[in-house]
């Protein structure tokens, strides 16, 4: 059915419907798993069973409801193996990147996951790396479009609408962004960029016909096929970018050095069990591994490249 006014009033009526659709799913997620607000190593009232919890808060990389059920499991696994030196890891979840990064910037976050790019940033609001993701080959940009769609080469995105998570998000943004760029076709001027809040919100752009192509990463995508296969079989991918490491492992400074280890150890054998590599595998991930910041020297060599070529990014600022 065409609306009064002919196609473009069609395409702005799936605009406000894919709108709406997004902001009842996350209005629904959110009351139920609402942000918490930040609070300090708490103690239980039990002198002789004195535990210390700290904030774990990995960054927006797939939708909320699965990020809370696949990083509850990891961390149940882990505190477990915590219990024993009375330590404990809260999981916070964040519905869009701009939250995370307000956290990350406050300090409130004892743990983080966050992607490379944030994982530079954090070391400038006291925040040291020990660890990462593993399977860096799988830290890249993606670009889907419909089936059907008419578009067949990169230049053919020239006037096109591009759904994208957030202006932070390093693979599904930024690193298409300069790939785009790289292939002579300006984000700022020859595509209209939409920042959408989540992945799963810029592949259901497309999927609707709202955009002509989104961006995305790989985790995000094979978990979208899980989940809205319906949706998936319309569209697929038809570009990537090169790789970059993997988002990273932060710990505040302020958090004693012991703990931080132990946390460290717990997570880096996390992957030792059948249910670890069952869980690991629902998060995308092989296992977590040691790493410190020059780990990340390729994301700033990155990130002197993107601004040099696409625009200067405003760090946890945006």
């Amino acid at each position: 059915m065409v609306l009064p006014g002919g196609p473009a009033a069609s395409k702005k009526a799936n605009f406000r419907a894919a709108t709406v659709l997004c902001c009842l799913c996350l209005l629904c997620w959110a009351c139920g798993n609402a942000d918490q607000p930040p609070y300090e190593p708490a103690y239980s009232s039990e002198p002789s069973a004195r535990v210390t919890q700290y904030i774990f808060a990995p960054h927006p990389l797939m939708n909320p409801q699965k990020l809370a059920e696949i990083y509850g499991a990891l961390l149940d696994m882990v505190n477990k193996r915590l219990a024993a030196e009375h330590i404990e890891l809260k999981l916070e979840t964040s519905l869009t990147y701009a939250a995370f990064n307000e956290k990350l910037a406050a300090g409130k976050l004892h743990f983080a996951l966050p992607n490379p790019y944030q994982t530079i940033l954090s070391l400038e609001h006291g925040y040291a790396v020990f660890g990462k993701m593993s399977c860096d080959e799988e830290f890249r940009g993606i670009i889907l479009l419909r089936k059907n769609s008419p578009i067949t080469t990169l230049a053919g995105l020239k006037g096109a609408s591009v759904s994208f998570p957030a202006p932070t998000a390093l693979a599904a943004t930024m690193m298409p962004e300069l790939f785009l760029q790289e292939h002579g076709i300006d984000p700022a001027k020859d595509i209209v960029e939409r920042f959408v809040g989540t992945h799963d919100s810029a592949m259901l752009n497309v999927c609707l016909g709202v955009t002509e192509a989104a961006c995305t990463w790989p985790i995000a995508w094979q978990l979208f096929q899980k989940e809205r296969p319906a949706q998936a079989r319309l569209i697929a991918v038809r570009w990537q970018t090169p790789s970059l490491p993997n988002n990273g492992l932060v710990a505040l400074q302020s958090v004693p050095a012991q703990v931080r280890d132990k946390v460290a150890q717990a997570l880096f054998h996390i992957h030792e069990t059948p249910e670890g590599r069952r869980v690991l595998n629902m998060a995308g991930v092989e296992r977590f591994e040691p790493a410190d910041g020059a780990t990340f020297a390729p994301v700033r060599d990155f990130i002197t490249r993107y601004t040099n070529a696409v625009r200067e990014p405003k760090g946890l600022d945006e």
